[in-house]
């Protein structure tokens, strides 16, 4: 994979719906239980047990999404001998809303940072473009498609789905069909991290295409972990919702005016 670094695509205005998105993801990470470098800072048995009954709550379940239906036993945070004690659930859950609070749980600091990098670079952008409400909407329409293209392709799993990929990758999706030709730098690992400047269109079209070939099963041992083919779905669903903005999308503005008898730089998204 390529990692972005920046974009050379200045905004008008100040993104306050991606900053917002930004802080919210990293506090609910701060104060998730049982996670490394979380509030609680507690990697024993007894805060996993916790963990797990916080993800069951919160998180989004496909097999839930499609049966509307709890399971009958779940953790209950209490430990009994090397494992998690199961009992009935002592709370009320509402599937369709577990896909809204799913889009801010993290499992960890490089799943947390890796998608703020992406939603930071290119959710400017598309803010902009939509303006502060349209954009909020937009993304949680994409991460609702995401989950639950996710769950009809696998309407048996019980794994938590958590994330605020799919929602991310609907950005990355609008960004696409909006500014095919703007320019993001990145670092290419090839012995060293080399800087490359690439277009929009290279750079987010390969993403796609690794995301497609992994949900599929080819190039990974595996699907591990990672919910692929709900990155698949949140990009389709964010093209075409963009699509209909596309017409007179103005192009990434040359900078003007001379700074020190040179031409002033553009603002850069780190």
């Amino acid at each position: 994979m390529v990692i972005p670094v920046h974009d050379v695509n200045p905004v008008r205005r100040t993104p306050v719906v991606t900053y917002a998105l930004i802080a919210a993801n990293v506090l609910v990470f701060l104060f998730t239980p049982g996670l490394s470098g979380s509030a609680a800072g507690d990697s024993s048995l007894a805060q996993t047990c916790h963990l797990h009954v916080f993800l069951d709550h919160w998180a989004a379940v496909p097999r839930e999404l499609i049966d509307h239906q709890l399971p009958q036993l779940v953790p209950t945070g209490e430990v009994r001998g090397a494992s998690c004690q199961l009992g009935p659930p002592d709370y009320t859950k509402s599937p369709a809303l577990s896909v809204l609070t799913a889009m801010f749980l993290h499992g960890g600091w490089l799943h947390l940072l890796g998608n703020m990098l992406f939603l930071l670079i290119f959710g400017n952008n598309i803010e902009d473009r939509m303006g502060h409400v349209r954009f909020a909407v937009f993304y949680v329409v994409c991460g609702y498609a995401a989950s639950y293209g996710f769950a009809l392709l696998n309407a048996d799993s019980t794994d938590p789905l958590i994330g605020a990929s799919g929602a991310i990758a609907g950005v990355l999706g609008a960004y696409l069909v909006l500014y095919p030709k703007a320019r993001v730098w990145v670092l290419v690992p090839f012995l060293v991290f080399l800087p490359l400047r690439l277009p929009a269109w290279l750079v987010l079209g390969f993403w796609f295409v690794l995301q497609a070939v992994y949900s599929s099963g080819e190039g990974v041992s595996g699907a591990g972990t990672v919910a692929y083919a709900a990155h698949v779905v949140g990009f389709l669903a964010g093209m075409l919702l963009a699509w209909p903005l596309k017409p007179g999308t103005p192009a990434p503005p040359e900078p003007r005016g001379l700074l020190f008898g040179r031409r002033a730089r553009p603002r850069h998204t780190w």
